[in-house]
């Protein structure tokens, strides 16, 4: 039996044998993701929420922790850090708002006079077109958007029957936030002691994953708000209505990559385009562009650094995927999920470095757990633990 069996193999060509080996790993792989997204799209409520906390807690973690080393209690720390966030919140909405309250009327004065001069153009430019044409033109506008109606109401009608499941998300996602800020350091210990032995891996894993989405958040945050300060600058000294809301606009876009500045850059040109004609509309599209190309060669690079080194072709397709899953929130946190499962996996597979002969080995026990990784650090016990041997490699490999 085993004679024939090595004859059979050997008639087997070498690249059909290969071909074969790879194919029923990489079928067994993508059953595995199918599977895998299905049960997230189908807890999506639950998904979504708590990846957006980490995202939250890696950004106020730092707040926090200092409020900790300052000497107050755990809880106190994250009561003062949600209050602080909640009202830089409240008080950006209450400046937006009263100035989008104030510069509306002006912008719809700007767009009516700014249509007369379109139309008077087509009529008297180059195109010489004669108003029953140009009235044809708006009956037909007009007709598309009464043909559309119904679609319109019921899209209303699906968004405000969703409102109470976004508000629920919201408070789900403000409980997870807040018990990671406060607890993340016991969150994150027990959950190593469901792995035993491979608990240090593990742990060298999640520190990684940990370090690359706090890189990720902060220096986004940063880019971001330095694109929005730049083009509100812009919009402003341009004089367009509802600059303000334009820039916040720009700023949350930015936290989507490539496509979300396209969109919000796109709608303050047409913005422009109403308030204040077509020469300081492609004025503002260029500068839009230059300070993009800038972001994406100068900023991006210096800020971000290597957390997140992906080709743009590879951020479009885990766009695409994020925004088929989860829609709007799915493409916002997809890329830094990839990247920190882009970075956890090696150091899963990696073996940790051999310590020198005679060096105490101490496994990790309940007495001395790992640090979560938004947790504040702890001093090391020994210097042969197993985790906090993994603790420095994952360190200089972050770095």
């Amino acid at each position: 039996m085993i004679a024939e069996k090595e004859s059979d193999e050997r008639n087997v060509p070498r690249v059909l044998s290969v071909l074969a080996a790879w194919s029923w790993r990489l079928i067994v792989i993508g059953v595995v993701v199918y599977f895998t997204s299905q049960i997230i799209v189908h807890l999506s409520f639950v998904a979504l929420p708590v990846a957006v906390a980490l995202l939250l807690t890696a950004l106020l973690f730092p707040l926090t922790r200092r409020l900790r080393e300052a000497g107050l209690r755990p809880i106190w720390a994250t009561w003062i850090t949600m209050l602080f966030s909640f009202a830089v919140l409240v008080v950006v909405g209450f400046i937006i708002g009263n100035r989008a309250n104030e510069e509306f009327p002006r912008l719809a004065e700007q767009v009516s006079k700014t249509s007369r001069e379109v139309q008077n153009w087509l009529l008297t430019g180059p195109f010489h077109l004669k108003e029953a044409q140009l009235g044809d033109m708006a009956d037909e506008v007009v007709r598309q958007f009464n043909a559309q109606r119904s679609a319109i109401t019921s899209a209303l009608l699906s968004t405000a029957a969703t409102f109470i499941e976004v508000l629920t998300s919201i408070v789900l996602l403000l409980f997870i936030t807040f018990f990671l800020l406060k607890d993340g350091e016991q969150i994150w210990s027990w959950f190593l002691r469901a792995f035993g032995s491979a608990a240090p891996r593990v742990d060298r894993a999640g520190r990684a994953a940990w370090h690359t989405l706090s890189q990720y958040i902060h220096g986004t945050v940063i880019v971001a708000a330095i694109h929005g300060l730049v083009i509100g600058v812009v919009l402003f000294g341009m004089g367009v209505p509802l600059w303000a809301p334009l820039a916040v606009l720009i700023f949350l876009a930015s936290f989507i990559p490539i496509v979300g500045i396209f969109i919000a850059g796109g709608l303050a040109t047409l913005v422009t385009l109403g308030a204040k004609g077509p020469i300081l509309a492609l004025v503002f599209l260029g500068i839009l562009v230059v300070e993009q190309q800038l972001e994406n060669h100068v900023l991006q690079p210096l800020i971000v650094g290597r957390a997140v080194k992906f080709h743009p072709l590879a951020i479009i397709i885990v766009l695409a995927v994020g925004g088929i899953l989860g829609g709007i929130a799915g493409a916002a946190i997809a890329v830094p999920v990839a990247a920190v499962v882009y970075r956890a996996i090696p150091e899963l597979r990696r073996k940790p470095p051999e310590l020198p002969p005679g060096a105490p080995q101490e496994p990790a026990s309940e007495e001395h757990p790992a640090t979560a990784p938004g947790g504040p650090p702890r001093p090391r016990s020994h210097e042969g633990n197993a985790a906090d041997a993994g603790k420095d490699v994952s360190a200089q490999h972050s770095g």
